[in-house]
């Protein structure tokens, strides 16, 4: 008995499982496959507030964990600067290169909306909004 309780408790975290990715490659290999646009968030994961903010209020959030699920391709490029945080350094490479063609400005956090081939369709920072509303925001940069 005590099993099946813990197996239906256990359900809903299943159903709303992130699935960012682990490299950006992989991330456009995905789009393309699946006609998706992607969306790329730069972040300071441990250094920046509203970057933990907009992680904790948007992207942690069951509404976004659904929505991303059935229509965008999500990545994370991620900047920490504790040392316990630290990325291996080919996905630091990596980020650092992103940043360089689609954050030169260095803006944390900076969300990006792009097409399957890498596009750009919109940009936006942090906004003080609830999640359906910063859903809302991604899906409008999909109307221009």
């Amino acid at each position: 008995m005590k099993k099946i309780v813990l197996f239906v408790l256990f359900i809903p975290f299943l159903s709303y499982s992130q699935n960012w990715k682990s490299s950006f490659d992989d991330a456009k290999n995905q789009a393309l496959a699946e006609n998706k646009n992607i969306v790329l968030v730069f972040s300071g994961s441990d250094w920046c507030a509203p970057c933990i903010k907009l992680d904790k209020t948007v992207w942690q959030s069951a509404e976004f964990k659904k929505e991303s699920e059935n229509n965008w391709i999500i990545y994370k490029a991620d900047f920490p600067k504790k040392k316990a945080n630290q990325l291996n350094p080919d996905l630091t490479e990596s980020n650092k290169k992103l940043a360089a063609q689609y954050n030169s400005s260095g803006y944390f956090p900076l969300v990006l909306l792009l097409d399957k081939s890498g596009t750009v369709l919109g940009v936006e920072g942090y906004k003080n909004i609830s999640a359906a509303e910063y859903i809302q925001l991604i899906h409008s940069f999909e109307k221009k």
